[in-house]
């Protein structure tokens, strides 16, 4: 049997198509993006979420914000990516996907000519036209690229190529790791990527394109867990809110900040369901995050004394607090609270304790995760890494994050140089797998790693294990 290429050798079914066409595919757990290789930022960006519509064989999946973000009775809000950042459910996986590409880069399937209204007896087009749109493929001339985790598994690659090219007719494919891509999208061939996503902080070392898997770190204290945080906070005695979803609420009155919410509610005959809630729950979590969450910026932890006797949370109560309304116009003013919240991100013992949840273990904070994997490398690669650590994921756009960041890396390695690079637009920031990914798929130069369809066939899924390091 014909053995696969390795990913250092040549192949010789190289792809001669037009690689300016490529698709870049960036999934995960909030949004999936999409868009051509060459482009700034993706044209397409869609909740990972969808929803279930219906009872029983008449339940149809709907996709996008509109869909997902109107109120039903009956809609059952699913997510195909699990908590660890990979694919749980693939065939639901795929649908999201290929609406974020048709919706928006390609074109959808055309009209049935029996259904157009151009044509009188639609009968004989019905028999001539019977297993046509089966046959047909949405992505037949553009190659695509998409983007993975460092951890994610070999079945679940073979599945995403077996995809791309069987279901949607891809003529070659290419599988990257995301934290490679992010390092490219910074301009680093070897780096320490610090990504913060929504479900999971991953700290990668990288050297000249590849990662050093036995240095790969994760831990789930990322966007997901904050949100848990700030519930906890919001249902603590001193600071009790009541989280309205913005559905619910059919007219608000101004109030003063502290005083009671003065609002109209909807009366829904049958309510929405409990994972439509919490979906819609989630939306005021991150307005809250966005807008008010601070990481406390060191030096030293919150909890940390000063040299006048104090410490850096009496400091934090002396800040001005940020004000911020709920959607059925309640407010207050957030003081040293605000810091809280983020702060087990860096010390496990000023997590809030989460019903059902264990608690923070040491090892899962982000300066130990930077030590360990620092550590996991040759001596020689520590200092390069250490010169270009790159800060990439949607929740590292947390109000103080590099500022802390840079002072437990200081803290951490006194003697060494310590650069950071963390993009400063809120679009490099959250796609940053992406832009490398559009980077990589327009090089002249990559069109020979493609894997061609006809490679594919030859060798079969496993190809992608062989291929894509």
């Amino acid at each position: 049997m014909a053995q696969a290429l390795n990913s250092s050798v040549e192949p010789t079914n190289i792809y001669g198509g037009d690689e300016v066409s490529a698709l870049v595919l960036d999934p995960g757990f909030t949004n999936t993006r999409a868009g051509f290789a060459g482009e700034d930022v993706p044209k397409s960006v869609i909740p990972s979420h969808y929803g279930l519509v219906g009872d029983g064989d008449a339940r149809k999946l709907v996709y996008g914000d509109n869909a997902i973000h109107t109120p039903m009775s009956n809609l059952e809000i699913k997510n195909p990516i699990g908590r660890d950042g990979t694919v749980e459910d693939w065939d639901a996986a795929a649908k999201v996907w290929e609406y974020a590409i048709t919706s928006r880069l390609t074109n959808f399937k055309p009209t049935h000519p029996s259904k157009n209204g151009l044509n009188d007896d639609a009968k004989d087009i019905d028999a001539e036209m019977e297993g046509v749109e089966d046959n047909e493929r949405p992505l037949e001339e553009n190659p695509l690229l998409l983007t993975e985790t460092a951890w994610n598994p070999a079945k679940s690659r073979e599945k995403a190529i077996e995809i791309a090219m069987e279901s949607w007719g891809c003529p070659a494919f290419w599988l990257a790791r995301n934290s490679v891509l992010a390092a490219f999208a910074a301009g680093k061939a070897s780096a320490l990527v610090i990504d913060i996503g929504a479900t999971n902080i991953s700290v990668t070392p990288i050297h000249d394109g590849l990662i050093l898997k036995k240095g790969i770190q994760k831990s789930p204290l990322a966007g997901n867990w904050l949100s848990s945080q700030i519930r906890t906070l919001f249902n603590s005695p001193d600071t009790k809110v009541d989280l309205i979803p913005h559905f619910m609420v059919a007219k608000k009155t101004a109030v003063d900040a502290g005083a009671p919410a003065q609002a109209t509610y909807h009366n829904f005959a049958i309510p929405p369901t409990s994972s439509y809630r919490s979906l819609q729950e989630e939306r005021v979590l991150t307005e809250f995050k966005e807008s008010v969450v601070q990481v406390w910026p060191g030096p030293g932890r919150l909890s940390s004394g000063t040299a006048q006797g104090t410490t850096n949370e009496d400091f934090a109560k002396s800040q001005p607090g940020r004000v911020f309304e709920m959607p059925n116009g309640s407010n207050q003013l957030w003081g040293v609270d605000r810091f809280k919240v983020g702060e087990g991100m860096w010390d496990e013992k000023a997590a809030l304790p989460v019903p059902g949840e264990p608690a923070v273990t040491k090892s899962q904070t982000i300066p130990e995760m930077i030590k360990a994997a620092v550590a996991s490398v040759d001596m020689d690669l520590r200092v390069n890494l250490l010169q270009n650590v790159v800060v990439t994921g949607g929740t590292t756009l947390t109000n103080g994050f590099t500022d802390r960041l840079v002072s437990e890396l200081q803290q951490a390695y006194p003697g060494a140089r310590v650069k950071i690079q963390a993009a400063g637009l809120t679009s490099e920031r959250r796609f940053g797998s992406w832009i490398g990914g559009s980077i990589l798929g327009s090089l002249g130069t990559f069109h020979q790693m493609w894997i061609a369809k006809k490679e594919y066939d030859e060798f079969g899924p496993n190809v992608v294990e062989k291929r894509c390091k």
